[in-house]
This record gives C-alpha cells, sequence and structure tokens, in this order.
C-alpha cells in the first residue's frame, strides 16, 4: 500500500474567476498528487465581509488589471475564460449566493456531481456570458452537467431551507477562520500541520508543501511518480 493521500479543501466561490483556474488545476492533479480533494462550496460575499476586503473591480486599476490578466491566463492555464461584458452588475449587484447555495445542496444529495455542476456554472457566468442567479439558469447549468431535471428541480427546492443556508454558511466561517480574506483558497493538510494558501497561482508552493512535482497547469495525463 502507499501512503495515505493528504487532505486537501478548496474553497471557491463561481463568482470568482480565479477559483475557476484554481478549480481546474487541482482538478487536473488529483489523479497525479498522493491527495484527497474535497472541494468547498464558500461565498465570496461574506468572505470579504468578514476580513474587510474588497473585490478588485472596485480599484480601477485592479480592474483594468484584471482584464489583460484574464486573457493571459485562459492561454496560459487552457480554461476558456473571458470577462462578462456587464462586469460590474455581474459582480456587485446579482452576486452568487442562490448558486452557491445550490452547489451546497448538491454537495450534501449528489456530491459525485459537485464537480461537473460548478464547472458548468462558472462555463455559464465566466465563458458564455450567462446567468446564474435565476432558477431556471441554475436548473440549466445542473442538466447540462448531466443531472436530470428531476434531480435539479428537487435540488432547487432545498435551497431556502435551514440545512443548506447553514452549511454555506458554516463552511464560510471555516474559510475565514482558516484566513481567508478572499477566494479560493486552499487547505493542505501534512503532517499534522494545516496551511492556507490564497490564490490560483501558488501551485508550485503547493507541490513544494506536498513533497509532490509541479508541471504547470496543464500537466501530462500520467503518474508523476512514474
Amino acid at each position: 500500500m502507499g501512503p495515505v493521500p493528504r487532505t486537501l479543501e478548496l474553497f471557491y466561490d463561481v463568482l470568482s474567476p480565479y477559483s475557476w483556474l484554481g478549480f481546474e488545476i487541482l482538478c487536473r492533479y488529483q489523479n497525479i498528487w498522493n491527495i484527497n480533494l474535497q472541494l468547498r462550496p464558500s461565498l465570496i460575499a461574506g468572505i470579504m465581509k468578514d476580513s474587510g476586503n474588497k473585490p478588485p473591480a472596485l480599484l480601477p486599476r485592479k480592474a483594468k488589471y484584471m482584464n489583460n490578466d484574464i486573457q493571459l491566463l485562459r492561454q496560459h492555464v487552457g480554461v476558456p475564460i473571458c470577462l462578462p461584458k456587464d462586469f460590474f452588475s455581474v459582480l456587485l449587484d446579482k452576486g452568487s449566493l442562490s448558486a452557491m447555495r445550490f452547489l451546497t445542496a448538491v454537495n450534501l444529495e449528489h456530491p459525485e456531481m459537485l464537480e461537473k455542476v460548478s464547472r458548468e456554472l462558472w462555463m455559464r457566468v465566466w465563458s458564455r456570458d450567462e446567468d446564474i442567479t435565476e432558477p431556471q439558469s441554475i436548473m440549466s447549468a445542473a442538466v447540462k452537467a448531466g443531472m436530470s431535471a428531476e434531480q435539479a428541480q428537487e435540488l432547487l427546492g432545498k435551497i431556502s431551507t435551514p440545512t443548506v443556508k447553514n452549511l454555506l454558511r458554516e463552511t464560510t466561517e471555516k474559510a475565514c477562520k482558516y484566513g481567508a480574506f478572499g477566494l479560493p483558497i486552499t487547505v493542505a493538510h501534512v503532517d499534522g500541520q494545516t496551511h492556507m494558501i490564497f490564490g490560483s497561482d501558488r501551485m508550485e508552493l503547493l507541490a513544494h508543501l506536498l513533497g509532490e512535482k509541479w508541471m504547470g497547469p496543464t500537466p501530462p495525463a500520467v503518474n508523476a511518480r512514474l
């Protein structure tokens, strides 16, 4: 038997484009590195409020940089990411509360679908410039990800229940306790120690902590230890 996999928790929100990049990279590495990847749907608005942080879009220079950054990362990471036309409305007005409650419900009822439904919600807002706030939009994403319409409708009916609302709140609070001031954060549990890494551009450091090989954002589809 090989060594026991190390646990990585990825706290993310589909409203965060950098969360999508970190998500895809870790999904690519989960069968290469010796890790147990646990996806943690969280609410970035709650983390921003708790930490006193503000979205980069509120600072003109950061917003300009982010636009250029996303274009470069689209090519570098190989993710079809681009900014929505009404960028400020998507981030500041519409938010992601319903979407993240839905993903919380997916994680509770159909955890095997969480990765695919999360990806499809990112595809809607950060690739195709589509809505993720209306029930029909969320349902369309779930069905496109492979969930039946009946399953998706059932989960939509649960997003306002105390169980789902409390779990999303608890997961968000857990991220804050780890020290989050934005998303994504990756929490690595290694040799009895806990390390919180912010952002999607610290994967080389994460590999160092794990004692694994970093092969860039698009590793070959082979085990790094072969």
